[in-house]
């Protein structure tokens, strides 16, 4: 009989701790949907980008998830240079933005390759932390992150970077909270195509004479027409606004700038989000 009192002494005691450290557990909870974020410094823990296979940060918050291609503004830089293409090895200052700037702001990003395996190495920089090689938010006032990417030491083709930002709602239990989804693919100079994307036609060719780039190319749309040139270690060196095309076939001419060297460069054209590219040599 005593031993049976003792059995039960101790099923009541550990009951009693158990109970008290839920009731801990959920004032700390409560005090946190109540006064802010509930990680204002960043999830620790799990895979919020909205990578393929992946949540993201409605894990957490009770808000929609709407499309970030728009809102989320991306840019990988070589010292302050805007590139769209890594080199192996490179390093890289890597920007991100919302459009608009909400009060309560918070973010996830990956780098990952077409095989879905994260690549590269992060380091944080402002506004940011690195958690198992993704960065975040680390504090909800900060109105843009910047981090340091690494690329792989090899080629593993383009990498695509899946970033999930959220816009605080307000209340005290995220209700109105807005998650913003988008990917931003960064080429690698090293296996850049030399086809023409078929469905444009897309042609380019150096001229020596006038130090042109002449480029014929089919468009289904009438749109803005954007042109970059860009070194093989992923440098833009020359960016020019050309206007709108016009439905059809269409032929432009942009005049280069003297001081660029004799080399290998790759014309990027772009009509509305429509990408063209094309590898040339200049020399003079």
């Amino acid at each position: 009989m005593t031993k049976n009192y003792f059995i039960l002494s101790i099923i009541i005691v550990a009951a009693g701790i158990f109970s008290f450290q839920n009731s801990g557990n959920e004032k700390i909870e409560k005090y946190l949907k109540k006064n802010g974020h509930k990680y204002p410094n960043g999830i620790g823990i799990g895979s919020v980008a909205g990578a393929p296979g992946e949540s993201n940060c409605t894990s957490c918050h009770s808000g929609s998830t709407q499309s970030g291609a728009s809102i989320n503004t991306l840019t990988l830089l070589s010292g302050t240079t805007p590139v769209t293409f890594y080199t192996p090895g490179s390093t890289y200052n890597v920007g991100l933005t919302m459009t608009p700037n909400p009060t309560r702001r918070g973010f996830q990003a990956v780098a990952m390759n077409s095989s879905n395996a994260v690549v590269g190495t992060l380091t944080a920089l402002v506004g940011a932390r690195i958690v198992s090689n993704r960065a975040m938010h680390s504090s909800t006032a900060d109105a843009a992150w910047t981090w340091k990417w690494t690329a792989p030491s090899t080629d593993v083709g383009n990498v695509t970077f899946y970033v999930a930002t959220m816009k605080g709602g307000g209340s005290s239990n995220q209700t109105g909270d807005v998650v913003y989804l988008s990917q931003h693919v960064i080429g690698s100079a090293a296996s850049i195509s030399e086809e023409i994307i078929d469905k444009y036609n897309f042609s380019a060719g150096y001229s020596a004479t006038d130090n042109s780039v002449l480029m014929n190319f089919n468009s289904l749309v009438q749109g803005d027409m954007y042109f970059n040139l860009i070194d093989l270690s992923g440098r833009s060196v020359f960016t020019y606004s050309m206007g709108q095309s016009v439905v059809g076939k269409n032929s432009e001419k942009i005049v280069l700038p003297e001081d660029l060297k004799n080399g290998m460069y790759v014309v990027n054209m772009f009509v509305n989000n429509n990408a063209m590219e094309k590898k040339i040599i200049i020399q003079k």
